[in-house]
């Protein structure tokens, strides 16, 4: 007699569950892989989310430039800045100096930096160079000059009255140094003929007389 067929439930019951494990793993594996949520809001430190430069960047903060005024030229002639006459009278030795160029280191200051004139007259028997030179530095430049020359020297009333003139003089080495400040010109007369602020007294007065007025 032959046998019945046998049932095999319990293969089949593994199956469905595998089976359905397999698809919830599936389904959580792409749940992982998926978007989370909203993006995390930019950070205000990054220039790059933000919008605005970075602070690095010269153009978010230019430096300022310091304009810086120039001087006026100023020009006159020798024998306009001290006549002839002037000279003779100042001492009947001095006339003018062949190839004069600056020598005190104010007065090279002066025709360099100041764009000022420097006229040197030499006396023919001793030999001294007296040099006077006159620019009209910017008024910057003017205030700054004026307190060097106060820092250094001593003032001198009897050059003028201040503030319309205001004079100094010092001794240094073998010379003697007049500087003043009128009206915006700044005036240096040098010379190893200076002892005293006396000594340049009449010299100074010419000059200033002599200038054009501002």
């Amino acid at each position: 007699m032959p046998r019945p067929a046998l049932r095999r439930p319990a293969r089949s019951l593994r199956s469905a569950v595998g089976s359905t494990l397999l698809v919830a793993a599936s389904v959580l594996l792409l749940t992982g892989c998926g978007p989370t949520g909203a993006d995390p809001a930019p950070s205000a430190s990054d220039p790059a989310q933000s919008g605005s430069p970075a602070a690095s960047d010269p153009a978010a903060s230019p430096e300022p430039t310091e304009t810086v005024e120039p001087p006026t030229p100023f020009e006159i002639a020798c024998d306009a800045l001290v006549t002839p006459d002037q000279l003779y009278a100042f001492n009947p030795n001095v006339g003018a100096a062949p190839d004069y160029t600056p020598q005190a280191s104010t007065v090279v200051t002066l025709t360099t930096d100041a764009a000022g004139t420097a006229c040197g007259y030499l006396n023919q028997t001793s030999g001294d160079l007296i040099e006077v030179a006159v620019a009209t530095p910017s008024e910057t430049a003017l205030e700054t000059y004026m307190n060097d020359a106060a820092a250094s020297s001593t003032a001198v009333p009897t050059y003028g009255t201040p503030p319309e003139v205001t004079g100094f003089f010092k001794h240094s080495g073998s010379h003697g140094q007049v500087q003043v400040f009128t009206g915006g010109y700044w005036v240096v007369v040098d010379s190893t003929e200076f002892f005293e602020p006396g000594d340049a007294q009449r010299l100074v007065d010419d000059v200033l007389a002599n200038l054009p007025a501002s």
